[in-house]
């Protein structure tokens, strides 16, 4: 199998996705109880959940896509990462910021990621293998 140019970059994308989520998480878990409350607590819990599964996620479908063509496949690797960014970031800067400013992006970032799902099914259903 062939790894296309754009799915090392998606991979890349995921790697960091990846590292930045486990600093999150670890940082949930060890040091931001000092001054937020239980529910930002979980709010960051939640955010790195989702950003970790979904960088796991961008690397198998950046494989995928090495393996099919289908323009729907690259659709969702774009919403997975936009949508993460968006889901995971704005929870992230709602809890760290203090700011409510970002507030509607983060059910977007879900319907990005709901949407990623969907074309991926999509996608193996009706592409065929390169």
């Amino acid at each position: 199998m062939l790894i296309t140019k754009q799915s090392r970059c998606f991979i890349a994308i995921a790697a960091l996705l990846g590292a930045t989520a486990v600093m999150f998480g670890a940082y949930a878990s060890h040091g931001l109880s000092t001054w937020a409350s239980t529910a930002q607590v979980s709010q960051v819990q939640v955010a790195a959940q989702y950003q970790l599964f979904h960088a796991i996620t961008l690397i198998v479908i950046s494989l995928l896509s090495s393996m099919f063509t289908s323009r729907l496949l690259t659709i969702s690797l774009y919403c997975f990462t936009l949508g993460t960014v968006c889901f995971s970031g704005s929870l992230y800067y709602l809890v760290f910021l203090g700011s409510t400013l970002l507030v509607l992006v983060t059910p977007l970032g879900g319907l990005l990621l709901i949407l990623a799902w969907l074309f991926v099914a999509i996608a193996m259903l009706f592409t065929q293998r390169k």
